[in-house]
């Protein structure tokens, strides 16, 4: 990373650079021979009173001393994309709240208040994409009151990491008290290598109707499924659920479910047995659903996973996703998270 001109490290950032990405150096120990330097890059969200903030890709923030700064320059918003197709951060999360639609929503500006009966954070919680219409605290009050009215804990879903993302929110929200909970990754992937996977999908059912078999797989389905939770998982423009039945009847092997929406395929609820995994079902359900999408014309795919899960991560990979960008769902302070 180059800070330098003319041989020179200089900090080329100032206060008025707040909401810009930044790439700073610092040491991390006495400016003496022999000091130990690190490098931070992400968007500077505040500096006050010799403190700065940046806000990793990850959306991890991060605190400097400005007494500890060596060089600093603005860069450019979001990095190029080497692989993967090619989106802005609002569309993609506009196109899987499509997918993961909510039973009641309500336009507050430019967010969206969902609410699902507490079926997933995903759906009853804000989606920030804009100006809500009024000042912060005001916008935070009104959720507040419209999730308390639901008997829902308030939560609002805040993307980081990609040009168009909320790290200046995420900011706002930490320094009014809101809690950060359950970090995930938006990861994206070309749909015809998917598709084009060595997996036997001969023993894989799609259906456009979610049905009571599937839902005895889905984790999420604790007793009888909510109708709130069925209305969720059954909408989207064009839903496709998949199934491999299990041998001697019973909960299936292994469930997934796929929403196409224009060039889009979204992919969730893929589920595998425990005693069943490492046998290749869920390629082979990844694989079955990615076909019926490129029949349906979309050519790029997403799904949305949480950070912590390392066999996903590792399962999704192989099959050519990379991270877009991050995402985590802050709820208001002293509520109830359920």
């Amino acid at each position: 990373m180059d800070f330098t001109t003319g041989g020179r490290l200089e900090v080329r950032i100032t206060p008025d650079d707040v909401g810009k990405r930044v790439s700073v150096r610092l040491v991390t120990e006495d400016r003496e021979p022999g000091a130990t330097f690190t490098d931070v890059v992400g968007v500077l969200t505040s500096w006050t009173e010799g403190t700065l903030s940046i806000t990793r890709r990850t959306g991890e923030p991060v605190r400097i001393a400005e007494s500890s700064l060596v060089a600093g320059k603005v860069v450019p918003a979001a990095p190029a994309r080497r692989r993967g197709p090619a989106t802005s951060a609002p569309e993609l999360d506009r196109v899987a709240a499509r997918a993961w639609p909510p039973v009641t929503s309500e336009p507050l500006g430019e967010w969206t208040l969902r609410a699902s009966g507490g079926f997933t954070r995903r759906a009853n919680s804000v989606l920030p994409l804009g100006d809500p219409g009024m000042g912060l605290d005001a916008a935070l009050r009104r959720v507040t009151e419209w999730y308390a009215a639901r008997e829902l804990p308030a939560y609002i879903q805040v993307s980081a990491g990609a040009e168009g993302t909320q790290e200046l929110l995420a900011a706002e929200l930490e320094s009014r008290g809101w809690i950060r909970e359950v970090s995930s990754r938006m990861e994206v992937a070309a749909l015809a290598p998917i598709g084009d996977l060595d997996a036997d999908t001969s023993a894989v059912t799609l259906s456009g109707r979610l049905d009571d078999a599937w839902l005895t797989r889905y984790q999420r389905s604790s007793g009888e499924p909510s109708p709130e939770a069925r209305k969720v998982l059954s909408g989207g423009p064009s839903v496709w659920f998949a199934t491999i039945a299990a041998e001697g009847g019973g909960a299936p092997a292994a469930i997934g479910r796929c929403v196409v929406d224009g060039r889009w395929a979204g992919f969730t609820a893929v589920e595998v047995a425990p005693e069943r995994r490492r046998q290749g079902l869920a390629k082979a359900v990844m694989t079955a659903l990615a076909r019926k999408a490129l029949d349906e014309g979309a050519s790029a795919a997403y799904l949305q996973v949480e950070t912590d899960n390392g066999g996903a991560h590792a399962l999704y990979e192989g099959m050519g996703f990379t991270v877009h960008h991050s995402y985590h769902h802050w709820r208001a302070s002293g509520e109830d998270p359920r």
